[in-house]
């Protein structure tokens, strides 16, 4: 967790904020680092989380949980975070016999026509199934973390269909659960095809969806070994009035936190 981040958020784990959907994304940069803090930030608030980790595996990221003093084994045995391991659980999709395809979180790979549903219930049934501490309380609103879900992509899933999977999840999670969002896309790089089926496409589809957008880029004049990059904070407020902010802000990542800088505060950087 990321004390910096949470200051310029205006958000703590003891002042939870409800009903966030909040994307991250990245070009030409690696955004992951974000994935982490609100990882570790939500378990840290003592909420219920469904993490679907589609990229790495659940050593990967309970390695990076220990260095920021949370941990993931603890809390999966606890019942408060259920991880979907989707490089392995790939391969027990496309090896499961054809007649239990459906109860598959991914069972999008080996019949297409399901579309997103197996997934979905997973998520569904994640965040339902609140179940209890050891003190006799309720963990706190549930939260879904997608890393990354432009992968999905990858694997022929279209961005009509993701963009609906994401708006179930929402209306869920987000609407009557009271619960939060984080979902990291990677965009393609700037001069791709606007047209084609692509994360950039996706990523803007995502961007009217959520209420705060962080995009991660690399710094417009080059590599700088005391700045990683820029982070864009946009935050979209809908109801009565439309809201929006724009702020950017120089970052770099250490071992065990990270650091942010408003644009053109850094001497690193000119």
């Amino acid at each position: 967790m990321f004390p910096e981040l949470n200051s310029i958020l205006n958000s703590t784990p003891d002042s939870l904020k409800s009903s966030d959907f909040i994307l991250v994304s990245d070009r030409q940069a690696d955004a992951s680092f974000l994935i982490h803090h609100y990882l570790s930030f939500y378990l840290r608030a003592g909420c219920k989380v469904c993490f679907l980790g589609l990229v790495q595996s659940f050593s990967h990221y309970s390695a990076v949980g220990q260095r920021l003093g949370v941990s993931l084994t603890q809390a999966r045995e606890k019942g408060q975070l259920v991880f979907l391991e989707g490089l392995k659980d790939s391969i027990g999709a496309l090896l499961q016999e054809e007649s239990s395809q459906g109860t598959q979180p991914l069972s999008y790979l080996r019949s297409p026509a399901a579309g997103l549903k197996g997934l979905f219930r997973f998520v569904e049934s994640s965040v339902r199934q609140n179940g209890g501490r050891d003190d006799g309380e309720s963990w706190g609103p549930p939260v879904l973390l997608i890393d990354d879900l432009s992968v999905l992509l990858s694997l022929g899933v279209t961005v009509g269909a993701i963009l609906d999977f994401t708006l179930y999840c929402q209306a869920t999670v987000c609407s009557e659960l009271q619960g939060n969002m984080v979902i990291l896309v990677r965009c393609e790089e700037e001069d791709a095809d606007d047209d084609e089926e692509g994360s950039n496409l996706l990523q803007r589809g995502l961007v009217h969806q959520c209420n705060l957008a962080l995009h991660v880029e690399g710094l417009p004049t080059g590599y700088c070994r005391d700045i990683h990059g820029q982070m864009e904070v946009w935050w979209r407020q809908s109801g009565e009035t439309m809201y929006n902010q724009r702020k950017i802000f120089h970052f770099k990542v250490y071992d065990k936190g990270a650091s942010f800088f408003a644009r053109g505060t850094s001497s690193a950087v000119l």
